[in-house]
């Protein structure tokens, strides 16, 4: 199986949005997030063909960046799972991905420092994170066989603005 894990786009500023007295799980992403998350996809695409599913966290600037990433790979089905809010949990979600054993490409959306802490799990199985995910970044592992702490193989990982220039 491999993985590919997607930070969620710009979203509008946390303070500013809170004095809409809205919670933060429903804080969207900007104008700018959407047009550069867009061309993003572009690249992404470059690196990988297919992504048969993506998962995606709750939260709205979650779910509209796997919208985007969805638009980019058509008929790719969108789920949500809470493992991917910023407080999920690793164990639980080691044992939704294990369910997916026969989907070949898996691509989560979610937030920091949640995702460079499962990352850095998932690679090392130490819970020392050492990797940082900017907005829109993605990142792509693979599991030979069962997925749990310390069995991924890292691919790639890509900063946003290298993924803008695969997409020229």
């Amino acid at each position: 199986m491999q993985l590919v894990i997607i930070r969620h786009a710009i979203a509008e500023d946390p303070r500013e949005f809170a004095s809409t007295g809205r919670p933060d799980s429903q804080r969207p992403l900007t104008e700018e997030g959407v047009t550069k998350m867009k061309r993003g996809v572009k690249g992404l695409r470059e690196l990988i063909p297919e992504i048969n599913l993506i998962a995606t966290s709750p939260y709205v600037r979650a779910m509209e960046t796997a919208k985007i990433v969805a638009s980019g790979y058509k008929g790719t089905r969108i789920v949500i799972i809470h493992e991917l809010t910023p407080d999920g949990n690793f164990d639980a979600f080691i044992a939704w991905i294990r369910e997916l054993k026969d989907v070949p490409v898996v691509a989560i959306v979610g937030h920091e420092p949640h995702l460079s802490g499962l990352t850095s799990w998932l690679l090392a199985g130490g819970n020392r994170a050492f990797i940082d995910f900017k907005k829109g970044a993605a990142l792509s592992m693979e599991f030979e066989g069962v997925p749990g702490a310390g069995t991924g193989v890292l691919l790639w990982s890509v900063a946003p603005r290298q993924l803008r220039e695969l997409a020229d």
